[in-house]
């Protein structure tokens, strides 16, 4: 069904329709050809690497400069987070499989019965070894360089230091990350919405909306779980880190990211946009 043939009542077709193809071939990668899809999921975890990491250079960067004396580290942090926001827009265009975007689509399946949940927890295990394999390349190669040191490197332990304080903080800290992390996973979902459900035709205008996305959640500090995990392995392979706090850091966000991505997105418009039950009392969709 094309965009303009809608119906006004679920107005959200083209979106499903969309995601349970992407689905089947997701599906069908993680079954018959497991390997190629890791090396898929491998590719969006060197982008986040690549793409975090300079977004941690470009703060340093700008927090360097004053002017009246006065820093221009927030300037930074913006253009540090626009820089990063190109992640989600290489990740879409080159194919490439990322855990946050896949919690929505699997969760869409379930809920039309095209996958079970079982086959959908494989799929999201899966694509998480790929991208933390993917990572883990990028840590590696940065820690026999120069590329993570001196200011940079000091912006990647602060905020990896932020962020295992929510853990050490407790109950406290822990609802405060999960608040981030779901509402990360929604802006990174919400933007991917927009992009399958057939309305915005042109690329430009694709990857404003993810570019959008990323900043919102890199500029308020989101949390987002594989991003957080390629982080924590960077500043962990040159420093050490309390890998205890990390952990526990990944899986809240985890958590989190699935209820904002897997849950607010994925099963509110798989409920919202199914028309069966309206169907079968014969009322007309339009």
């Amino acid at each position: 069904m094309s965009a303009g043939t809608e119906s006004p009542l679920f107005p959200g077709k083209q979106f499903i329709s969309t995601v349970l193809e992407a689905l089947e071939t997701k599906t069908t990668m993680a079954g018959a050809l497991g390997r190629r899809y890791v090396m898929r999921a491998a590719m969006a975890g060197i982008i986040i690497g690549l793409l975090y990491g300079a977004h941690y250079a470009v703060v340093s960067a700008f927090a360097q400069i004053t002017v009246g004396g006065t820093s221009l580290y927030l300037i930074g942090r913006m253009a540090g987070a626009v820089l990063f926001g190109w992640a989600l827009v290489f990740i879409y265009y080159s194919r490439s499989e990322l855990l946050t975007s896949n919690m929505m689509i699997v969760s869409i399946g379930a809920y039309h019965r095209r996958t079970t949940w079982g086959r959908a927890l494989r799929l999201l295990g899966l694509c998480f070894a790929g991208n933390f394999v993917g990572g883990l390349l990028v840590a590696v190669l940065v820690r026999f360089s120069t590329l993570a040191e001196g200011a940079t490197l000091d912006q990647m332990v602060t905020a990896v230091d932020h962020k295992l304080a929510f853990v050490a903080d407790g109950p406290t800290g822990w609802g405060d990350l999960l608040v981030r992390a779901v509402l990360c996973n929604f802006c990174i979902n919400l933007a991917m919405l927009l992009v399958y459900n057939g309305l915005i035709r042109d690329d430009v205008t694709k990857s404003l909306v993810m570019i959008v996305a990323v900043f919102i959640f890199a500029f308020l500090g989101l949390e987002h779980s594989v991003a957080n995990t390629v982080l924590f392995t960077i500043v962990g392979l040159q420093e050490g880190i309390d890998v205890g706090l990390a952990a526990g850091n990944v899986g809240l966000a985890l958590l989190g990211n699935f209820v904002g991505g897997g849950l607010l997105i994925g099963l509110y418009y798989a409920y919202v946009n199914d028309d069966s039950r309206w169907l079968r009392e014969g009322r007309p969709t339009s």
